[in-house]
């Protein structure tokens, strides 16, 4: 009877729950005969295509072995005390099995494996995992990282959040249950319901991948469910300022204080290449002289950690004089009192209105001018451009050259389409006379 019940069975049960397959089969590993000739009999469970194994802890001839029935030839005491523990073993393997499936929860063998085991280690979650790495991170900012790198990690953790919450009604997943659909369906996510930009969406994605591959790193998931999804940014044209541009916004008297700062720095940066952060940090420390007598800025960025030497080229040096009597100056606080940056880029809006400039002034965008507007169009050695910018890869500003090649292109196009215009217009002139 047992042996029927093991035959209906078959030992190789197929189900199909929720888009899950699963499977047992009990197997004699020949390569492993002992001295006697015997085999290992074992135990193979199959989710979704990925094995586990038990071992039954007991030796088999394998000329007894019947393949195709999976049990023991003939009706004998071993026969039947074999075939009752296989039954019992796949009992309590289908019951953990349906335990899994009411509970609602994906798994997989291993856990199947595992429960059957006594072994009750719980899963790695992946919002866990998030907070530890934003943990360690938040403790190396100014030593490793940027506030700034810190703060879009802990943004990506919120929208790994919502997007779990949304999508699957839970406050946590375990980080074995992310694969590409998962990964797609955050960058949907993002895309829609966040109106994150292309590029935006690919950032947060990718410090999501990060933390994907701490996580395969550690062996708490088996296989890198990034391997086949390929992030790909789009070309972003940078805008920056015309020295036209430049010149109106330096000449433009503004009365209020607080927009009058916020231009100050803007142009400081349009003429030093700092970024935010690093003109916020600036102090009298950083400003020493060249071996020419001339003043040059010497500080380390924040971002790459790499060395700046920057020449102070004229109106930096006036915007630098016209702060030194301020209070916060002297106190030795700064050299330009800056704004936040929010506020700064707020003002910035407000700025170029007042000047006429069409353009969407940023504090970032200052930086792009200095690489195009004021060196890389004044004739400055793109590998000098990309030193006194911090680059760690001459790449980045190759970017800027390419803007100035287009930029002279652009400017020839209309040149040209004028000069035919005139030589069309003289033409008809002398068909007249």
């Amino acid at each position: 009877m047992l042996v029927d019940f093991l035959y209906l069975y078959k030992v190789l049960i197929d189900t199909y729950f929720m888009n899950t397959t699963f499977s047992t089969l009990f197997y004699l590993k020949d390569e492993r005969k002992d001295k006697n000739g015997k085999a290992g009999l074992y135990l193979r469970i199959t989710v979704d295509g990925k094995r586990s194994t038990i071992s039954l802890h007991r030796k088999i001839d394998p000329e007894k072995w019947d393949s195709r029935m999976n049990k023991l030839k003939g009706k004998g005491t071993e026969a039947e005390e074999l075939s009752t523990l296989m039954t019992n073993i796949l009992h309590k393997i289908n019951r953990i099995q349906n335990k899994l499936i009411d509970k609602g929860d994906p798994f997989t063998s291993q856990d199947i494996k595992d429960l059957y085991l006594g072994k009750k280690e719980k899963p790695k979650m992946l919002l866990e995992v998030f907070d530890e790495h934003n943990k360690q991170m938040e403790k190396l900012i100014d030593i490793e990282f940027a506030l700034g790198t810190y703060k879009r990690y802990h943004t990506t953790r919120n929208h790994i959040y919502k997007y779990v919450k949304e999508t699957y009604s839970k406050e946590d997943i375990p980080v074995r249950d992310v694969n590409l659909r998962f990964i797609r369906g955050f960058e949907y996510f993002l895309k829609e319901k966040k109106a994150c930009n292309h590029n935006s969406t690919l950032k947060y994605v990718n410090n999501f991948k990060k933390i994907i591959r701490i996580a395969v790193g550690n062996e708490w998931i088996s296989k890198d469910p990034f391997y086949n999804y390929k992030i790909k940014f789009k070309t972003v044209e940078r805008e920056f300022l015309t020295q036209k541009e430049l010149d109106k916004m330096i000449r433009k008297r503004i009365p209020s204080e607080r927009l009058s700062i916020v231009k100050d720095m803007f142009v400081f940066c349009c003429y030093t290449g700092l970024a935010y952060i690093d003109i916020q940090k600036l102090n009298a420390d950083n400003i020493v002289t060249d071996i020419d007598g001339n003043f040059c800025i010497q500080a380390k960025r924040t971002k790459t950690k790499t060395q700046l030497v920057i020449p102070l080229l004229p109106p930096a040096v006036a915007i630098l004089e016209r702060y030194q009597d301020h209070p916060k100056v002297i106190d030795g606080e700064c050299l330009i009192p800056v704004l936040s940056n929010q506020k700064s880029n707020e003002y910035l809006k407000e700025i170029a209105e007042l000047c006429g400039i069409k353009k969407n002034l940023t504090t970032h965008l200052a930086r792009h001018t200095f690489a195009t507007t004021v060196t890389l169009s004044n004739g400055v050695p793109i590998e000098t451009v990309g030193k006194m910018l911090g680059h760690k890869n001459l790449r980045t500003t190759q970017h800027y050259a390419k803007i100035i090649d287009r930029k002279v292109n652009d400017d020839m196009k209309i040149l040209q389409e004028k000069m035919a215009s005139d030589k069309k217009k003289k033409g008809k002139k002398n068909r007249k006379k």
